[in-house]
C-alpha cells in the first residue's frame, strides 16, 4: 500500500479498507438436499403411521 492510496481514502488505516474479506461460506448442494429432505419426509411419516398403529393398538 502506497502514501498515495492511503491519501486517496481519506487517510483511512482500517485493514478492512484496503483487504477484501474471503468468502467462507459453505456451498450447499440444493438437489440433494433436498433429495435428503424427500427421505426424510419419508421416514417421518412411516414412523407417524406406526406410531398411530400402536397407540390405537394400546387404546383397544
Amino acid at each position: 500500500m502506497t502514501f498515495e492510496e492511503i491519501a486517496a481514502n481519506d487517510y483511512n488505516l482500517s485493514v478492512s479498507s484496503y483487504v477484501e474479506a474471503k468468502d467462507t461460506r459453505e456451498i450447499t448442494d440444493i438437489t440433494a438436499l433436498n433429495a435428503e429432505l424427500k427421505t426424510t419426509v419419508a421416514k417421518i411419516d412411516r414412523l407417524r403411521a406406526e406410531i398411530d398403529a400402536i397407540v390405537a393398538e394400546i387404546e383397544g
